[in-house]
This record gives C-alpha cells, sequence and structure tokens, in this order.
C-alpha cells in the first residue's frame, strides 16, 4: 500500500470551506481513480494547516494518478487560502486499529528522520516493541507509519478516541516516542496535534 500527502498552511478561517471541498468535491473524484483507496484529512483549526492524504493500492496506481490529482489539489490549496504546501509520497509500513475513527477523534502526528540503511530495522522495531505499548494507552483507537526509505524519512499517527484522551497521554506518547527515537538512532523533526475531520484512508491492517 502507498499514500500521498499533501501538507497545506492555510488560513484558520478557511477551514470549513477546505473541508467542504475536499468532502464534497475532491474525495469521490479521487476515490473513482483506479488503484484509489480512500482519502483522510488532519486539520488544525489554530494554525490552519491541513493534511489531506490519498491512500492506493500500488506504488504504479499513485504515480498513475498524479496528474490528475494536480487540478484538485490546486483548487484545494486555494480554497484553504495557502500560500505554502508540500507534497510526499509513502510507503504504507504499519497500520493497526483497535477500532475505526469516530466523529470528535483526534491524532497526533510525528516525523522523523533517520540514515536509509536502517529504516528496515526501524520499521520492524515499531511493529513489534512501540505498537503493542501505543495500543495501551487509554482512548487509543489506530496508529499508522508511513516511510520513504531511500530518504530516511517517516511518519507515524496516533489516533484517540478524544482530544480530551490525546491531551491526557501527552506524556506518555512522549516518553514512548523519544525512548524508540534514542533507541533506533532517530531524529523527531515534528510533532503536531489535529482533528481527523475525514476518516475514510481504508488502509488495511499491516501489523
Amino acid at each position: 500500500m502507498y499514500a500521498r500527502s499533501t501538507t497545506i498552511r492555510g488560513n484558520p478561517q478557511s477551514i470549513d470551506a477546505g473541508t467542504d471541498y475536499v468532502r464534497d468535491e475532491m474525495m469521490p473524484a479521487v476515490r473513482g481513480m483506479d488503484g484509489c483507496v480512500g482519502l483522510s484529512m488532519l486539520a488544525d483549526r489554530e494554525s490552519g494547516t491541513c493534511i489531506v492524504t490519498t491512500s492506493w493500492r500500488d506504488r504504479e496506481s499513485m504515480q498513475a494518478s498524479a496528474e490528475g490529482v494536480r487540478p484538485m489539489r490546486d483548487r484545494a490549496i486555494q480554497v484553504f487560502g495557502g500560500a505554502e504546501y508540500e507534497v510526499h509520497e509513502w510507503e504504507v509500513s504499519a497500520m493497526h486499529r483497535r477500532h475505526e475513527a469516530h466523529h470528535g477523534a483526534c491524532a497526533r502526528v510525528t516525523w522523523i528522520r533517520g540514515e536509509p540503511d536502517a529504516m528496515e530495522r526501524a520499521i520492524d522495531a515499531f511493529r513489534i516493541s512501540l505498537m503493542p505499548r501505543l495500543d495501551d494507552l487509554a482512548g487509543f483507537c489506530s496508529v499508522s507509519l508511513m516511510t520513504h526509505p531511500a530518504e530516511g524519512m517517516a511518519v507515524s499517527a496516533v489516533t484517540y478516541d478524544s482530544r480530551e484522551d490525546m491531551v491526557e497521554n501527552r506524556e506518555s506518547a512522549r516518553a514512548l516516542r523519544e525512548d524508540f527515537a534514542t533507541g533506533m538512532g532517530l531524529a523527531v523533526t515534528d510533532v503536531r496535534e489535529f482533528d481527523l475531520v475525514l476518516a475514510h484512508l481504508r488502509v488495511p491492517e499491516t501489523a
């Protein structure tokens, strides 16, 4: 499984309009493309930052969709009032769900960098040692890991049933994150918290 994420730094006042566009126009069009599995959207209403992620059956389907997705992405950036954006393509290396996300769910996203040669070992350790410990956190809903091994890049998203659960687990999650990164020789480059406003990524369990 593969995924493409678009991070838009938009206007906080445009979050609702952008969400409507992604849900009502972009999502049906993208999900109609060959090989598309689903779409999700995260939003930080304070900063205006949003992450729209599409999931794909294989790398070929993801790459073949690039030109078809481009005009919709450009339109989304306009609707969100975004001047800056980033697009990344990933391999979905791990996915575990306790249950499907419901209304009010939130996600903590962590960006990681390491040596490309060490990525395979880090992915195995994430699946074997870190994921079961995350599953024990109160309000845990799901966790995913997406990687770009050749560049030594990875991003994980841990979803909680509510913002209250996510806030309650900040220190426990921080300790787990730092312990894992230190043990694997990885650098945590950013950590952010979002509302999960659209949850239709449909990536199958891999753990």
